[in-house]
């Protein structure tokens, strides 16, 4: 293992994940993917290996406390340390209408997209605390929603408000630690979820109009993660927003 560097991606089977995943294992790190679903966590790890990273899956939901424990176990175990946890995994629930959405609903949301990343963010703090020497980097993955919702995005959009909090409390308490955290906001980066939710019919604007809105490629985000994780520990990129330049964000609402 010697002086390699050792990185956890959450929601590491597909999208922007798996490309952050691929990305930091071409740069050297040893990686753990992590999800909720085995099939697409063992295309990730081969695609790593293919070029000559070295990463594994391991199956996780974020929201299960015992989950969490035995991900970053699994991650000492075999690489012997955590240096940065891209704290990724999340949900989206599109076009939910405030008073016909379910509590069902808001609490799935709530409780991938806010607890979900506290309870990682717990798991890598205690190990980058005892490890040697210690400290790391957490790089929460928030939303453009974090500072200006999309129509009839209730849940999504408060979940992702408050990772905003969550990222300034840890930047915080453990700056002394040399652990640093800091937060991406990501618009239109063209995955396999976009795809799914056929983006390519248009998105809802605060007016009403349904848009065809510009995408960007989503290894620009990937690399964008291959930055951040690589900056020693007395530099923190707080918040950082990758978007499509042409879409319509700023300004919006």
């Amino acid at each position: 293992m010697g002086d390699q560097r050792v990185a956890v991606v959450t929601g590491g089977g597909t999208g922007v994940g798996r490309a952050a995943a691929l990305a930091l294992a071409r740069t050297g790190f040893a990686v753990v993917v992590a999800g909720r679903r085995e099939e697409p966590l063992t295309q990730t790890a081969a695609l790593g290996r293919e070029g000559d990273g070295e990463i594994i899956g391991v199956t996780a939901d974020v929201r299960d406390p015992a989950d969490v424990d035995a991900l970053f176990e699994r991650a000492v175990e075999t690489f012997g340390r955590v240096d940065v946890l891209f704290n990724n995994a999340g949900v989206g629930l599109p076009d939910s209408s405030f008073l016909e959405l379910s509590l069902e609903d808001w609490r799935a949301t709530i409780d991938t997209n806010l607890t979900g990343m506290f309870l990682c963010a717990q798991g890598a703090i205690r190990r980058m605390l005892e490890q040697s020497p210690p400290g790391g980097r957490i790089i929460n993955n928030g939303s453009i929603s974090a500072t200006t919702p999309r129509p009839r995005s209730a849940p999504y959009t408060a979940s992702k408000h408050a990772v905003t909090g969550l990222t300034k409390s840890i930047a915080l308490d453990f700056r002394d630690e040399d652990i640093a955290c800091g937060q991406i906001d990501i618009g239109n980066a063209l995955t396999e979820m976009t795809v799914d939710e056929d983006i390519s019919t248009g998105i809802i604007q605060p007016n009403g109009q349904i848009l065809v809105e510009a995408m960007i490629d989503v290894e620009q985000v990937a690399r964008t993660i291959v930055y951040i994780a690589t900056l020693p520990l007395d530099v923190n990129v707080l918040f950082i927003t990758v978007m499509a330049n042409k879409m319509p964000f700023v300004g919006r609402g």
